[in-house]
């Protein structure tokens, strides 16, 4: 049986001629839009529209068919609008991306007071970017500033110290003594006999770490290589073995003595993080409570 979204959507893609502007008339992503589109094609045996680089041209069979629904969809939506309570009111969806554990330590604790409808999704910096480029997302946290091919704005709002971390139970006696009496030689030698846990996906922070201390590439490959931080934090909280993240991510750990500091560096090694937007975006105001949560939540962490 076809679904009348279906036709919803192929009329916003012939009157906008791209996946993008027609997502943005519909209030959805681009991919939710491709779904239906291809769903419809398939559904009727028809190809729709020619897919260029730069707009959807419709064939003779889209045009046919676009003569054919356009009423029946307007009357739909003038319905819709008639017999809808008028008391409701649209309710904004705002679309963000940004690592698994910077959304559980900073957002999801205020997600209940929100008045809006959230989105979120987790992934590399450079695919969330990526999505927000392409209009899949509204907002993206991010370390990473790349202007060179990006549509987006960036703006600075805090920072994140990259610092050496160890479980409650590590034995920290003669590191801390070589720390203190600054025989870093040494120190690289004995830590790298040390259990390690490390991310898949975030190795930048190791090697980062460990060169602005050492001066020296990392040779040794981490004992655990994990989905996240979160995973490297839950399994060396009250246990042994080391591991290099972002100080924001262990506070609490830190405060309850579940995982200790073992070192900040001989130096500050840190990331400016920032807020990713796309220029046109739309939901500025609820856009802004997200902003304002973390402003308020980072100040507090740092």
């Amino acid at each position: 049986m076809v679904n009348m979204e279906w036709y919803r959507t192929f009329v916003a893609i012939y009157e906008k001629s791209t996946l993008t502007k027609a997502a943005e008339t519909l209030f959805t992503s681009q991919p939710g839009v491709s779904v239906h589109l291809n769903a419809l094609e398939s559904y009727i045996g028809r190809k729709l529209f020619e897919r260029t680089s730069r707009r959807m041209i419709p064939t003779e069979e889209g045009k046919q068919l676009y003569n054919f629904v356009l009423d029946a969809v307007k009357n739909l939506e003038k319905a819709e609008q008639h017999f809808k309570k008028t008391s409701h009111e649209e309710i904004p969806s705002i679309n963000i991306g940004m690592c698994t554990e910077t959304f559980q330590t900073i957002l999801e604790p205020e997600i209940s007071s929100l008045n809006f409808n959230l989105l979120a999704k987790f992934g590399d910096h450079q695919e969330l970017i990526k999505d927000l480029n392409s209009g899949i997302l509204d907002l993206v946290i991010t370390p990473k500033f790349d202007t060179k091919n990006s549509l987006a704005d960036y703006e600075p709002f805090t920072k994140e110290n990259i610092v050496m971390i160890a479980g409650k139970n590590s034995a920290l006696k003669d590191i801390n003594t070589l720390i203190d009496n600054e025989s870093f030689g040494e120190l690289e030698k004995i830590l790298k006999n040390q259990t390690w846990y490390s991310a898949s996906n975030e190795m930048d922070h190791f090697r980062r770490f460990w060169y602005e201390n050492f001066k020296k590439r990392v040779d040794f490959k981490p004992n655990y290589i994990l989905p996240n931080f979160g995973s490297i934090i839950r399994s060396i909280e009250n246990n042994k073995g080391f591991a290099i993240v972002p100080d924001f991510l262990v506070n609490d750990s830190l405060r309850d003595a579940r995982i200790k500091l073992v070192w900040s560096g001989k130096k500050e090694v840190s990331n400016i993080l920032y807020f990713a937007t796309r220029s046109d975006l739309k939901h500025k105001e609820e856009t802004a409570v997200i902003k304002s949560i973390f402003r308020r939540k980072m100040v507090k962490l740092n």
